[in-house]
């Protein structure tokens, strides 16, 4: 599984990149801060929801420490998606949070 670290991240914003974040949180946890621009897809509907992504484009797995977004990383290569888990989760974002 690809990894980025939550700093790669912020370097790749700051040049103007732009990133396909999915944050895989709760509802509640997304709520109470976010990376800016990124999609919230809950890791129990992302199966349910794969058919909203675009297997030409390379996405950015995000949830609290990594663990979770591990787990959606494997399941996006799983069906042919190219993904990256963010190492750290957002215990390790030190960028903007958007609430």
């Amino acid at each position: 599984m690809k990894e980025i670290t939550a700093n790669e991240v912020q370097h790749l914003i700051d040049q103007g990149k732009k990133l396909n974040l999915i944050d895989v949180r709760e509802v509640d946890e997304v709520q109470a801060g976010h990376i800016p621009d990124v999609m919230h897809i809950p890791l129990g509907l992302l199966e349910f929801r794969l058919h909203e992504l675009n297997k030409n484009e390379s996405y950015i797995m995000v949830c609290r420490s990594g663990a979770r977004s591990g787990r959606a990383t494997q399941l996006l290569e799983d069906n042919g998606f190219d993904a990256s888990n963010m190492a750290g989760g957002m215990l390790a974002w030190e960028g903007k949070v958007q609430i």
